[in-house]
């Protein structure tokens, strides 16, 4: 896959409300939920239509969509 067209910023929230966020904060494309439905989505534990993430722009959705961590 070719790298996204511009950057995208990342930020699930843990269970205190707290935002643990990466990526440039003016970025127009962005992915939003909880923490433990973003581990549960990376992990293949359940699908992103299962969770309460959201995706803003086509990239950030794609990268939701494959997403994947390897241990």
């Amino acid at each position: 896959m070719p790298p996204p067209a511009e950057p995208f910023r990342v930020e699930p929230a843990g269970p205190d409300g707290g935002i643990r966020a990466w990526g440039p904060e003016r970025a127009a494309q962005r992915v939003r939920g909880d923490a433990l439905d973003f581990r549960l989505l990376v992990t293949r534990r359940r699908r992103l239509a299962e969770t309460g993430l959201t995706a803003v722009g086509e990239d950030a959705r794609t990268w939701l969509e494959v997403a994947r961590v390897f241990l």
